[in-house]
């Protein structure tokens, strides 16, 4: 049976990811640290105590995978705690790196020989993490993470062209998570709350750019919406 694979599915937009997905009838394995009673009442399998930035981890979801084939990765675990220049937190940053840049990456390379033929993986990543976009400066290490990121999955599309496995890269807008509110002291200047859209419009468009995704627009960094962003 081919699934489809969420990480950070526990809550905000990897919660809404699963519950779409379920709701359209894939079969969904959500990995996830810890289990939330919401993600526990959708019909799907968990797969917990998996941390991105653990290698033993990453091999766990493999093992508990073994057998399966994977149509659909949704590498959407995340962390957003970047201070200003002013407060700049080092071991946060490198924290940050770990989980958003290199997170993906190692969970992306543990499950690639169950990704069958025609997969599609997916970077949930950011605007913020766009060089060109950059004009109001500041998150320091949420916008080298997400920048990184990007590269990894341009270099994703390029590698595993031949295996006819699309990547895309996708900045699901300002959307009104828990991560969100959590870092909103750090966005004040940049992001009011009339800004923000939901988790599920942010993943009904998502769906739509996934389902668009093919191995000819492979390696691409979209908003939801579509729009092509520069890097």
């Amino acid at each position: 049976m081919s699934v489809v694979v969420v990480t950070g599915a526990n809550r905000g937009i990897g919660l809404e990811f699963c519950q779409q997905l379920v709701a359209r009838g894939d079969s969904v394995v959500a990995a996830c640290r810890r289990a939330s009673p919401e993600l526990q009442a959708l019909s799907l399998r968990v797969v917990g105590d998996i941390d991105v930035t653990s290698g033993a981890a990453c091999a766990r979801l493999a093992e508990a995978l073994a057998g399966e084939q994977i149509k659909l990765l949704v590498l959407n675990a995340g962390v957003f705690e970047s201070t200003s220049l002013a407060s700049l937190d080092f071991d946060r940053m490198l924290h940050e790196y770990d989980v958003d840049a290199l997170g993906p990456l190692r969970v992306t390379q543990a499950l690639l020989p169950q990704l069958q033929r025609g997969a599609k993986i997916v970077f949930v990543s950011s605007r913020a993490g766009s060089i060109a976009d950059n004009s109001s400066g500041g998150i320091y290490g949420y916008r080298m993470a997400k920048a990184a990121l990007n590269m990894a999955g341009a270099s994703l599309a390029t590698d595993l062209k031949q295996r006819e496995i699309a990547v895309v890269m996708l900045h699901p807008g300002i959307v009104d998570t828990e991560m969100l509110r959590s870092g909103m002291s750090a966005l004040t200047h940049r992001v009011s709350a009339a800004d923000t859209i939901t988790a599920s419009v942010a993943v009904r468009d998502m769906m739509m750019r996934i389902d668009e995704l093919t191995l000819s627009t492979s390696g691409r960094f979209l908003h939801r919406n579509g729009q092509m962003l520069p890097w």
